[in-house]
Formats: C-alpha cells, structure tokens, sequence
C-alpha cells in the first residue's frame, strides 16, 4: 500500500526508535529530563526564541498558545481555512472561551489591509482582539508558503495594535525548505509559534511551542492544566531531537516528489491539479470524471493507493520520506487504472 494520506503516518527511523531505547530520562514535570531539556534547548535556538517548550501535538501547542496570550471573551483574527479553525474541533472556544473571526485569504495568506480592519476599535460592544492567528505552511491552501513579507507586514500592524501574533507552524519546516530560506526568516515575525516533529520530520509523537520566557512559562503551567505534563518523556524526547536536527534537510526531496506526483496527474484526463505544488501537498479536483472524492478515494485503496478526501470532489495526496520516486510513480500507474475505470 502506497499511503499519501498524511505525512502524519511516517514510520520512525532505526535512529530515532535507537534514541528512544537509549534515552537518558528524568521527571519533565520537575524539569529532570535531560533528554527533553536538550530538545527545548536546540528548538528554541532553531527557531530563534528565548524558550521552548515541549508538547504532545501541534493542537495542543496551538491551543497552549490561544490560551497563554489570551483571557475569556477575547477575538482572534485567523484565516478562513486556517488549521485552527478548521480542524481543532472549536478548542478556542471550549478551552479559552474565546471567539474567532476569519478572514478570507488568497492561497492562505490574509492580506495585511484587509487584517487591519478587522482588528476591533475600543468600543464597550466589541470584544477585544486578543491574538493574530497565522499558517505556514497552509494545509488547505494545499502546503502553500506564507510568503516572509506578506508575515512581516502583519506582524508590523500587530505591533502597532499591540496585539501578539502566533504561528501555526506545523509545517514551517517545510516552508524554509522550499524557499531556500532561514528557519528565522519566519519566526522574526511573530511573537510565539508552534512547529510540529511528527510530519515531515518523522518523529512518532511530539510538537513545539517557542516564544519568549514567562511566555514559556506560563504556558507550561496551560500544559499541565490540559494534562499535557508528562514524566520520563525522554522517551519521546530523543526521537523527536532526531527529527529535529537530522530531517530537516531532506524535506526538498518529499518537495521534489509531490512535484513529479503533479505534473503526472496533470497529464491523465478527467483530473485537475488545484494548487500551486511548493511543498508535499497534492490537491486534485477529479469532478471531471463525474465522481465524487469519497468515491474515487475507495477506488485508490483497491489499487493500492491511500490518499483523503478534500472536499466533495477534492483529494489530497501527500508526499512523505516512507515514499520514494518509484512509489510515486507506481501510485501514477493506479490512478490511471482508477480513471480509466470512470469513462
């Protein structure tokens, strides 16, 4: 089975599952770890931050996040199709008793002046906007970059407002990599941000929230509130040190990959690539063929190729270091199969 499903179901190496048998442990939650202290430590000079802490998934840094720069009755500013609003399961709103307010976006990216109004006047009707919400890469926005420029103009009327801004990262690895940029480019222009270990990087389970100190540390007392404060984590620790300092490098290949993917589902009639490939994400209209994405989806698995629907006729193939170019190009000569089953 060839899964581009996600680049969430990566298997890990041989190193990291090495690192996790050999890891030095302690109690996290009385700052004992050494093997997590080392993680936070690398992360937090990647990224260009004072401080780092160490979570369980790119959700709960995000919503640690909402929760640390906001209070009760707050409004977020956030892209329309934006992971947090889109696929969090309304957390903002259950955690932090906040509310959101979206903004359409052009591939993901809100522009500056349509952001700005958006922010609320000080008036007794309004509730105050407590945070700006980014995502780079986009996942619906099928892994499009969030260009530095159009981030530093936002961060420059976040400034002016004193509203703090926050990075859904998740893929900002990613990001970096596809347009041949520092990690710090990026993360100049936010005030925290969470970036994932368990996509692209390969780590089993494991994200990070980056930010400055009593922003760190109030954020990890948010942590242990949700639960989210573990023990003998050196366990997971290792592993995801592994994909921090030894994966990123290879991103350009899954990049390389989802783009021979593209050009190749470009050339069978009945499909349409829908997005502009920069990085690992696939999306592909098959309305042509009169079917729909649950449909055709089931007719990949029969062949072999496991991908997710986007929509009601969008797919989303997604590249990953567990598929190879042949891979790629056996999945292609499935999906030709498939379509050829549709006229």
């Amino acid at each position: 089975m060839i899964d581009l499903r996600s680049d969430t179901i990566t298997k890990p190496t041989e190193a990291m599952r090495k690192a996790a048998y050999e890891a030095e442990v302690g109690d996290d939650v009385y700052g004992e770890d050494p093997s997590v202290k080392k993680l936070e430590e690398t992360a937090a000079a990647l990224l260009g931050k004072d401080d780092a802490l160490f979570v369980t998934s790119g959700t709960q840094g995000n919503q640690i996040a909402v929760l640390t720069h906001c209070r009760p009755s707050n409004e977020i500013l956030l892209e329309e199709n934006s992971h947090i609003f889109y696929y969090e399961s309304g957390a903002v709103a259950a955690l932090a008793g906040v509310q959101t307010r979206t903004i359409a976006g052009n591939r993901g990216a809100i522009n500056p002046l349509d952001l700005e109004a958006y922010i609320r006047a000080d008036d007794q009707h309004f509730p105050e906007t407590g945070l700006i919400c980014l995502e780079n890469t986009h996942n619906r926005a099928g892994g499009a970059v969030i260009p530095v420029e159009n981030m530093a103009a936002i961060y420059e009327i976040a400034k002016r407002h004193q509203i703090p801004v926050h990075v859904d990262g998740a893929r900002l690895f990613n990001a970096a990599a596809a347009t041949n940029r520092p990690l710090t480019d990026f993360t100049e222009q936010c005030d925290t941000v969470q970036v994932c270990l368990s996509k692209g990087l390969g780590a089993p389970v494991g994200s990070i929230l980056a930010g400055p100190k009593d922003f760190i540390a109030n954020a990890r007392k948010w942590r242990k509130r949700l639960g989210g404060g573990l023990r003998q984590v050196g366990i997971i620790a290792a592993p995801a040190y592994i994909a921090l300092t030894e994966m990123r490098n290879r991103l350009t290949e899954d990049h390389n990959h989802a783009k021979i993917f593209a050009e190749g589902m470009g050339n069978i009639t009945g499909l349409k690539v829908v997005n502009e490939v920069e990085t690992n994400i696939v999306v592909v209209d098959v309305s042509g063929l009169n079917t729909t994405s649950d449909e055709f989806v089931d007719q990949l698995r029969q062949v072999g190729v496991q991908a997710v629907t986007f929509g009601r006729t969008l797919v989303r193939f997604t590249t990953h270091f567990d598929v190879s170019k042949d891979d790629i190009l056996k999945a292609l000569s499935g999906i030709n199969l498939v379509v050829s089953s549709f006229k």
